[in-house]
């Protein structure tokens, strides 16, 4: 159960919804485009800052991978920023899905939310 408030979860979907359309259609360039210019991002691999390396990392992600995601918790640190903690499962044409747990940092800027810190961790 989430104690993340309607206002709280409306952010991190203005930008998890587009994030999740564009790993499921395989567009790295439009799944950097959801997150800030100088984004810290920690995904399965080392670390990157800024959409340049967001878009590395998932244009080396295979076709087919498709995200499925939970909002667990959510909580607004400021007017423009709202951390969200959710759980991820990627599925796989050729393998079994894995599910991994997200933090991310979704700050508003310019009218719009977008993603300043993505870390993933994998629980086993």
């Amino acid at each position: 159960m989430t104690t993340a408030t309607p206002d709280e979860r409306a952010a991190l979907r203005a930008v998890l919804d587009p994030w999740k359309a564009a790993v499921d259609a395989h567009e790295p360039e439009a799944v950097a485009a959801v997150f800030t210019e100088q984004a810290i991002f920690q995904g399965l691999h080392p670390y990157s800052v800024g959409r340049r390396g967001v878009a590395e990392y998932y244009a080396s992600q295979p076709l087919g991978m498709t995200a499925e995601y939970t909002i667990r918790e959510a909580r607004r640190l400021a007017s423009d920023l709202v951390l969200g903690y959710l759980s991820v499962e990627f599925s796989f044409t050729d393998r079994p899905a894995i599910t991994v747990y997200l933090s991310i940092l979704a700050r508003h800027v310019a009218d719009t939310w977008l993603i300043d810190h993505y870390q993933v961790s994998r629980l086993d």
